[in-house]
């Protein structure tokens, strides 16, 4: 394995972050309720469309009675909870209280004072450049 190409390199950062986001560590740091903090994640990303169980199923990649469990200790946190679907009785979504707002906005700050951090030698040229094609490589991953 050639550890100088480009593509080999970018695979080794990417294990690295893979392996920190297994380990859910920025939110652990910050203090997330980890695994609670991926359900958060989960409805987050789905806003503004609605998010029941299954989607969370879905989103986290795991089994729905694990997605109950994950959801279950959530709103037991009081980080979420559970509403009616207006336009399907037989549905209900998850909703981040204002608790679970909280705890977002903490990893969040936490999240961006460590990638700060990371960065801090960087010129304002570099940081944009970085974010620019970060941004490009991920939405490329997913065509």
């Amino acid at each position: 394995m050639d550890k100088t190409d480009p593509v080999t390199a970018v695979e080794s950062a990417m294990i690295a972050v893979r392996r920190r986001q297994t380990r859910r560590t920025f939110a652990v740091q910050a203090g997330g309720p980890d695994p609670v903090q991926e359900v958060l994640d989960a409805i987050e990303a789905a806003d503004p469309y609605p998010l029941g169980v299954n989607g969370v199923a879905v989103a986290l990649g795991v089994d729905q009675p694990r997605a109950s469990k994950l959801v279950a200790a959530a709103v037991a946190a009081g980080l979420v909870r559970r509403e009616a679907d207006q336009r399907d009785g037989r549905r209900t979504n998850l909703v981040l209280t204002a608790a679970g707002l909280e705890q977002l906005e903490v990893v969040h700050a936490y999240r961006r004072e460590r990638f700060a951090d990371a960065m801090h030698d960087w010129t304002a040229a570099e940081r944009e450049s970085f974010a620019d094609l970060l941004t490009r490589f991920v939405t490329a991953l997913d065509r």
